[in-house]
């Protein structure tokens, strides 16, 4: 269910009511009482009693437009989407021009599943709008009016803009992902059903499973992928890095071994893909064979330069080799492109040690230990730390400090 205003945005509407009292010379006792019952009822979030107050002050005022507009927000509170249309219908009808409330008439009808009637509301108040909480609000009733409508594009239009306004509400993030994963899986239903047995449709099923740690499902799709275009690019790499996610499930070598081949067949298809040419890079620096490490490390950043994996994986290497003159500029180059990267900070220091440069050596491990500690309290707070990572990670290695 989607909630909108609080008693924030309710006081807004009493005040004007208000104002409309204490500007006219006709106030009456009853008035001022229902009034300020009204107004100390929102104020404890006592929908119920503000109803209460606002219908007698309905009754003895029935052409103040904002008593009504106000009944209609309470209404809306309450879940009474009826009574809201109606009320703030009659509002509008005193005062064409009453703040906001044409955008509450808009949202109570798309509560009520009248959305080709809400939409002018809900469309005007999400372009228009300059208050960001009730902008806010309609793009939310927009999600749902847009797809009750079968305008489906347009909902994904209001959703990516919604994530540009408020990037980190978790409640737009909701809806939208609804929104987004809606949009995806209608498109996989039409493309099972205009093209059954393409390419696209086998890669899609694969990345879904393989999204899903479905492993040998993906494995079993890409695998038709390359039977029907067996030089597709980036196949090989997916199904090679597939088998490793197998191989850490399972703890099976031969998973390893098959998906060095594969990597190897993508750098056939497709010399330029890094990833392929990292994964191989660091196989052979974690076996020890360094030269083999160091050829694909390189060629991995030929094509891609600012892979700060890859820059991590080969100043490793040359530092293995004793070369820590040239591993230092990958290390600045590994720091400059992600300085949240603890790895990248042990090794510069360790790298600074080895050339003797102490000052820089104990900048770069002070570093180092306050992204350790800083993980360690995320962690102890229990919120979870992970990346979607495209390539295997680089690790510290195990004499760093744990």
């Amino acid at each position: 269910m989607l909630r909108f205003f609080g008693i924030g945005w309710l006081a807004g509407l009493v005040l004007v009511c208000c104002s409309v009292y204490s500007a006219t010379a006709q106030s009456t006792d009853p008035i001022e009482k229902y009034s300020a019952e009204g107004q100390q009822a929102l104020a404890q979030g006592n929908y119920a009693g503000a109803e209460a107050a606002f219908e007698k002050l309905r009754d003895l005022e029935p052409s103040v437009a904002e008593v009504h507009a106000n009944l209609g927000v309470i209404y809306f509170q309450e879940r009474k989407f009826e009574l809201a249309v109606s009320a703030l219908r009659q509002a509008l009808k005193l005062k064409p021009a009453l703040p906001k409330t044409d955008a509450m008439l808009a949202m109570s009808l798309s509560e009520l599943g009248r959305y080709t009637e809400a939409l002018p509301g809900l469309e005007k108040c999400f372009r228009r709008s300059t208050d960001s909480p009730l902008k806010r609000m309609c793009g939310l009733q927009l999600l749902r009016a847009y797809p009750g409508l079968r305008r489906d594009s347009k909902a994904v239009e209001v959703a990516l803009e919604l994530n540009r306004l408020y990037p980190d509400d978790p409640e737009v993030l909701y809806h939208t992902a609804r929104i987004f994963g809606s949009a995806a899986f209608l498109n996989m239903q039409k493309m099972a059903q205009v093209a059954p047995a393409s390419v696209w449709r086998h890669q899609a099923e694969a990345e879904a499973y393989e999204s899903q740690g479905s492993n040998d499902a993906a494995i079993s799709e890409y695998r038709q992928v390359l039977s029907v275009d067996h030089r597709r690019a980036g196949i090989h790499y997916r199904i090679g890095r597939t088998l490793l996610a197998r191989s850490r499930q399972s703890n099976t070598p031969e998973d390893v071994a098959t998906a060095a081949k594969e990597f190897a067949q993508e750098l056939e298809v497709d010399p330029g893909n890094a990833n392929a040419a990292y994964e191989l890079g660091e196989m052979h620096r974690t076996a020890g064979e360094l030269g083999d490490a160091q050829k694909f490390f390189s060629q991995a950043l030929q094509y891609y330069p600012d892979f700060g994996e890859a820059q991590l994986g080969l100043a490793s290497v040359l530092m293995s080799l004793q070369k820590p003159d040239l591993a230092l500029p990958h290390l600045l180059k590994a720091v400059a492109l992600n300085a949240g990267n603890e790895v990248a900070w042990y090794r510069l220091s360790q790298v600074q040690g080895m050339l003797g440069h102490e000052a820089e050596q104990k900048k770069a491990f002070a570093e180092f230990q306050r992204l350790r500690n800083q993980k360690s309290s995320q962690q102890e707070a229990g919120k979870q730390i992970f990346s979607p990572d495209e390539v295997t990670p680089q690790q510290l290695d195990s004499k760093a400090p744990q």
